[in-house]
């Protein structure tokens, strides 16, 4: 026995360009201490290059992450702000400013 398909519109909700349907209200927060060093760098970056102009993201590292912010403008401009500095974590909002 088959049962009925019920069709929804979601057209009138705002969805993400990927075409998900789920909806970011929040900053992300990336904590970069649980990814292997190896990778660690790659994985900031593919989360940065996911964040869209006006978009923030929140590394939360084990130290001051100057280097990698150094990176980061390198990329694209940035605003930074540090919401927790130490001495064991460091919490800081990287915001994509429009070029």
């Amino acid at each position: 026995m088959s049962e009925a398909m019920q069709i929804h519109d979601d057209s009138a909700a705002p969805a993400h360009a990927c075409g998900c349907h789920e909806h970011e209200d929040d900053t992300p927060v990336l904590d970069v201490r649980l990814i292997p060093h190896a990778v660690r760098h790659a994985a900031i970056f593919g989360a940065f290059e996911a964040i869209a102009p006006g978009g923030s993201i929140v590394l939360i590292a084990p130290h001051a992450p100057v280097p990698m912010l150094t990176q980061l403008s390198e990329r694209a401009p940035i605003a930074v702000e540090y919401l927790v500095e130490g001495p064991t974590e460091w919490h800081v909002k990287v915001t994509r400013t429009v070029a």
